[in-house]
């Protein structure tokens, strides 16, 4: 009987298994930052590997606040051990809150060593710096984000004032929004999505999303209520979203919108069965992640996009 000899030959291994490296901010108690992102990115069938920028005792929100910044050559030596392991190949990178203007350079050092292992890594940058026309970020923050940052970006996802800031322009009505995409296409990203904008009415917000050529509107409700750790939320689901309908921007958009206003929708009601009138307090006001796994599994779609020409 002849024996035949096999060859086994090795090939370079692909990831099919969507992988995430997300670095944001975290919290011990509630849910912003990394806290908020990573375990809907989990649910929805992502790896991810994520790093603490600060650990906080809980948001800034909150009167008191306690724990610790964390330090750029700590940043430096995780993802050096990442690198020595060869454990850094990701699909995608995740970036969100960050304190200093040191730590948003060592981001866009990261992100250009991580495309050299994956040159189609795509990275998802929400540029946290403020709201309602405050910054609770140090000024020169700004200049990094504009200038270094957002221009290494696929996908950002400010909010109207964060647009704003980036653009030097204001936004007073759909057209000025547009010129705000614009100008944020033209620094070379190819997806902008503004996450909220105050276009709308007392009951709705309007948030915009635009991509090669199509661009889309929709309305979000309002609720009586502040909720803190939605814009982390938004760019996760969105990232996901994203990559589940294969960059399908309308798709991508009602998923993520869904979603959010579920989740938020259920936060609020379970926070009026314990307080049924007065302002809530932020401690009621966390998001209900965990009580809402299937909705993030599974979202019910009731808010549709509007397709509107550029």
């Amino acid at each position: 009987m002849n024996i035949r000899q096999f060859r086994i030959i090795t090939r370079p291994v692909k990831f099919y298994t969507p992988r995430v490296l997300s670095i944001q901010s975290h919290v011990v108690h509630g849910y912003v930052g990394n806290k908020s992102a990573v375990f809907p990115l989990q649910v929805l069938g992502f790896e991810v590997d994520f790093i603490n920028t600060v650990q906080f005792s809980t948001h800034t929100g909150y009167k008191h606040l306690k724990g610790k910044v964390l330090p750029n050559e700590d940043l430096d030596d995780l993802i050096d051990g990442l690198t020595l392991n060869d454990v850094d190949y990701y699909t995608h990178f995740l970036t969100g809150y960050s304190r200093s203007p040191e730590s948003l350079k060592k981001i866009a050092e990261i992100i250009k060593k991580l495309r050299q292992k994956n040159p189609d890594l795509i990275y998802v940058c929400d540029p946290v710096m403020g709201d309602n026309g405050k910054m609770y970020v140090p000024e020169d923050i700004l200049p990094v984000y504009r200038d270094i940052v957002v221009p290494l970006a696929d996908v950002i996802t400010p909010n109207q004032y964060e647009a704003e800031l980036m653009t030097g322009m204001k936004v007073n009505d759909l057209d000025g929004a547009l010129k705000v995409i614009q100008a944020l296409h033209d620094k070379g990203v190819k997806t902008v999505v503004l996450s909220s904008t105050d276009l709308g009415d007392e009951k709705h917000m309007i948030g915009l999303a635009s991509t090669a050529g199509s661009c889309y509107e929709i309305q979000i409700p309002k609720l009586d209520a502040t909720f803190t750790g939605t814009g982390d939320l938004f760019a996760a689901l969105f990232l996901a979203w994203w990559h589940k309908t294969n960059q399908n921007l309308k798709l991508s958009l009602e998923n993520t919108i869904s979603t959010l206003q579920n989740i938020v929708k259920d936060t609020y009601s379970r926070a009026r069965a314990v307080q049924a009138s007065g302002k809530l307090p932020r401690k009621l006001l966390e998001l209900r992640l965990v009580q809402n796994k299937s909705l993030i599994e599974n979202p019910k779609i009731d808010i549709l996009a509007m397709d509107i020409a550029k």
